[in-house]
């Protein structure tokens, strides 16, 4: 469902966390033990899909038999008063595990909403959309995927997952062609060297660099670098972008735009829970 996540473990600390040791004592005492109800999961503005498989593993945890009808499919963008799921069964356990189910929801789908806006912003540009590592701790695997519902494509998850020199690499090391010199002895592939002047460009295409990061560079800048790499290696904008300005960066050649916000800055979506 969503790779190298446990989704059994996500859900039941975080049910965990919201019941304590005593559990729900407001449905407990105010809400018979046998009593079935029916919930409509709905969105009250335009949004894009993202973790409702989640929410279904919430309600299942608490009550395994109730009956789950997903309306809508995981990235689909859908218009305000859109009813996504209905869910029937045990009212103590719906209630009990609401609140879990729709933070995730939310979360999510307010992080595929904002992705989405930015994937419509460069539409036609051939520019690619990336996120970065700018993630709730915990939460990466989660937000990466959202983004992944709203149009972009992950950059690096972790660490370990690809080389990226930045510019206090480069201090340490002592320029940027020592430290993209310094990655390749260590046989390091798919080397990313950020860079943030001109001057920098050809000393690190000299040194092996396999992708350039173009960061905080003006559209005129960009233009430049493009041109001074000229398809040599892929190139990526990244550093202040924002709906405003991803059109100008995406026009001026770059592969790809990397993104912090999508991630970082995201609403959450208003979802509600309607009972009958």
């Amino acid at each position: 469902m969503i790779p190298d996540f446990d989704i059994a473990a996500f859900v039941g600390a975080t049910l965990a966390e919201d019941m304590g040791a005593g559990g729900d004592r407001t449905s407990a005492a105010v809400i018979p033990a046998g009593a079935v109800l029916t919930a409509v999961m709905d969105s009250r503005d335009p949004v894009t899909v993202a973790g409702l498989p989640l929410a279904a593993a919430f309600f299942r945890a608490l009550d395994a038999d109730c009956r789950i009808e997903t309306l809508v499919g995981e990235g689909e963008s859908v218009a305000a008063g859109t009813d996504l799921m209905r869910i029937t069964g045990n009212a103590r356990a719906l209630l009990t595990a609401e609140r879990s189910a729709l933070n995730t929801v939310q979360h999510l789908t307010g992080i595929a909403t904002l992705t989405r806006t930015y994937v419509d912003a460069i539409a036609g540009t051939g520019a690619t959309l990336l996120d970065t590592r700018k993630t709730l701790p915990g939460l990466r695997i989660l937000e990466k995927y959202a983004t992944r519902m709203g149009g972009a494509t992950n950059h690096r998850m972790r660490l370990d997952d690809g080389v990226m020199i930045k510019d206090n690499h480069i201090a340490v090391a002592g320029g940027v062609d020592a430290a993209v010199r310094a990655a390749k002895a260590a046989g390091l592939a798919g080397v990313v060297v950020e860079v943030d002047t001109l001057d920098q460009i050809a000393p690190a295409l000299a040194a092996g660099a396999d992708r350039l990061l173009l960061d905080n560079m003006g559209p005129d800048m960009l233009r430049a670098a493009v041109a001074l790499v000229a398809g040599r290696v892929p190139t990526e904008a990244s550093g202040g972008v924002n709906l405003q300005t991803i059109r100008a960066i995406a026009e001026t050649g770059v592969d790809y735009i990397s993104v912090g916000r999508i991630t970082q800055s995201a609403p959450a979506a208003d979802i509600g829970l309607d009972f009958g």
